[in-house]
């Protein structure tokens, strides 16, 4: 035997209002998703951009230039810092100033613990100043006067 329910009984909605609610409601999380979805893909699509090499040999004059202003590039084979420092140059990578502080056992040389170096990548500067951490080209174009490259 069936058992009939009364409009109380049941979440159904009563009214075509509520309907037209429970619509707009729904319209509006489609909506708010979509939004979600667009700026998550925008943010993917800028880090995957920020994490490619530059074009080939655009940083490679940038890269002389550093290494005969008289600055060091500190830094360690195991380091990803330092692996990510050198794919911002590119091509331009093996002309950096790089000195390498790791042994292959992974304890640090003693030309690098004479330097003073405890981070890595260390930037040392003819000045005597130092920056650690990655360094955009910009950065270490400015702090050396060395000029930007204008194309690619």
């Amino acid at each position: 035997m069936a058992t009939e329910h009364t409009p109380e009984e049941t979440s159904l909605p009563k009214t075509s209002e509520e309907i037209a609610k429970i619509r707009r409601d729904i319209r509006r999380n489609y909506i708010i998703i979509g939004i979600l979805f667009v700026i998550s893909a925008f943010l993917g699509a800028v880090i995957y951009a920020a994490e490619l090499p530059p074009p080939p040999h655009l940083y490679d004059a940038l890269a002389r230039c550093i290494a005969r202003s008289g600055a060091t590039f500190y830094g360690a084979f195991w380091c990803p810092d330092c692996a990510q420092q050198k794919t911002k140059f590119g091509t331009g990578a093996p002309y950096l100033p790089y000195h390498e502080c790791a042994l292959p056992d992974r304890s640090e040389n003693a030309s690098c613990k004479s330097a003073g170096v405890t981070h890595y990548p260390t930037w040392v500067f003819s000045d005597g100043s130092r920056l650690v951490g990655v360094q955009n080209p910009s950065t270490l174009a400015a702090k050396t006067s060395c000029p930007m490259p204008t194309s690619t």
